[in-house]
């Protein structure tokens, strides 16, 4: 799978808290504002996926979960008044080990603001270690063997 640093959110991001990606994506080219939509919708066309990964293990004292979401914004702080795009389930600490896939969704058809970015909300936390990374990519890895001579 290609990861396109300028389409990369997180990488290996230490999440103990709840943050929002080390990386937010200007959907502006080279930040004209000048004569452009207030909006964009990304998801339609080519197909373009939202991948979050485990890079480090989560652990935590007690029962901690993350849920990740991405949004859009019409600052590059994500705090002015953010729009959920997607929304992943509160993920437990046993699904949080290193080398997990969190998300490979396709992105929705949606409205985005000028920026974009990745939350990681941590609940019941927090957690004492644990790394993310979160990107978009073009294609992503989805093989599943499965028995020979099983029925589909």
């Amino acid at each position: 799978m290609y990861v396109d640093k300028q389409a990369e959110f997180s990488d290996s991001q230490a999440v103990t808290a709840t943050a929002i990606s080390t990386n937010v994506v200007d959907l502006y080219p080279l930040g004209n504002a000048v004569n452009t939509n207030t909006v964009r919708d990304i998801g339609v066309g080519e197909d373009v996926y939202l991948v979050v990964q485990v890079d480090t293990t989560a652990t935590a004292a007690g029962a901690a979960t993350v849920t990740v979401t991405l949004e859009s914004d019409s600052a590059a702080g994500m705090a002015t008044a953010p729009v959920v795009h997607f929304s992943s389930k509160a993920f437990a600490l046993a699904e949080m080990a290193a080398g997990a896939t969190l998300v490979a969704i396709k992105l929705p058809s949606a409205d985005y603001k000028r920026y974009i970015g990745v939350r990681f909300t941590v609940a019941t936390g927090p957690l004492t270690a644990g790394a993310f990374s979160a990107f978009l990519a073009k294609d992503v890895q989805a093989f599943k063997a499965y028995v020979n001579g099983s029925n589909f």
